[in-house]
């Protein structure tokens, strides 16, 4: 497994991260790992003053770590996400979210996985 400090680290760039504000909802368990779905939400009012700027899905064990990244601002109704995503096996998933402050916030879960859906083709 990736350490959540690597994870992250390319987007954050050394900021805070802080753990909250995200709620991250997929299955406990996938029978096939091709289709997962999800739902990430952020606990924000979305006004122009305070609002989510952008949201990313992260893989710890997945080929690509970097699952989607979603832009965000006051336009969205909502700060929600609902999406279906391909995971390699069991894992555990993170949702980070950057703030129009500049914070980071973030949820992980965890996922069983029993057919993968990202095979290495070496």
């Amino acid at each position: 497994y990736t350490p959540l400090e690597t994870l992250v680290a390319p987007i954050t760039r050394g900021a805070r991260l802080q753990r909250g504000r995200v709620r991250l909802e997929l299955p406990i368990l996938a029978e096939n790992g091709n289709a997962v779905p999800l739902r990430v939400s952020v606990d924000s009012p979305m006004s122009q003053a305070e609002h989510v700027r952008s949201l990313w899905l992260l893989s710890d064990r997945n080929p690509v770590k970097q699952m989607a990244h979603f832009r965000l601002g006051p336009w969205s109704a909502r700060a929600q996400i609902d999406t279906r995503v391909r995971l390699a096996g069991s894992q555990r998933v993170t949702a980070l979210a950057q703030l129009s402050d500049d914070s980071f916030w973030y949820s992980q879960a965890d996922i069983t996985v029993t057919l993968s859906a990202c095979v290495d083709g070496s």
